[in-house]
């Protein structure tokens, strides 16, 4: 229990220099059923300390992920997200436009952030990406209207359970492999 309290004015593990995590995670149902549950007491302890945190939310699931021996060894360090942080940083991201699109493409990102409402580079990624028309669902395996560029392949319907991925799919896998290997070779995230 000293490690953890020494642990707590730090937040992650004592000693790295970790002051702060992302706040947008992806976390597994073991994980969150331990954290309900908590059989061990950690994540209700850390609860209540970082209940009057500045920031909660980019502090206490790293904290309790990272301190936990059954999952420690389970994080992987990527938000999954395009951002580009001003120099010197301000509080939020740069808003992302159309000058940063192939950037942003060719990062491999799943998420981009953040945007400026309607903004002409969120319909080149409705168009070149999501290969969605203007006002239209984006189309997948289920859509089976005829496609041409009066009609919608999408206004007709078979099975909404057919999963095929396309182009963008693909690539998104090679990117969450490359990444995945690089954990790998890793003993442990929380460092």
């Amino acid at each position: 229990m000293k490690s953890l309290r020494l642990c707590l004015v730090h937040g992650f593990r004592k000693g790295t220099g970790k002051e702060k995590g992302s706040p947008w995670i992806v976390l597994s149902r073991g994980f969150l059923e331990f954290c309900i549950l908590g059989w061990d007491n950690l994540p209700r302890i850390l609860l209540m300390y970082f209940n009057n945190a500045i920031l909660p939310q980019e502090v206490y699931f790293h904290s309790v992920i990272c301190n936990s021996p059954d999952f420690k060894n389970t994080t992987v360090n990527s938000d999954l997200r395009y951002m580009i942080w001003d120099n010197p940083p301000k509080m939020e991201p740069h808003f992302l436009n159309t000058l940063d699109y192939n950037q942003m493409v060719q990062s491999g990102a799943a998420f981009g952030r953040q945007f400026h409402k309607d903004d002409p580079v969120l319909d080149m990624v409705d168009e070149n990406i999501l290969k969605r028309g203007r006002n239209r669902a984006a189309p997948g395996a289920w859509c089976t209207g005829r496609k041409s560029w009066w009609m919608d392949p999408c206004s007709q319907w078979g099975d909404v359970n057919v999963l095929k991925p396309g182009p963008q799919a693909k690539k998104f896998q090679e990117s969450m492999t490359g990444l995945l290997d690089d954990i790998n070779t890793q003993s442990n995230q929380c460092k």
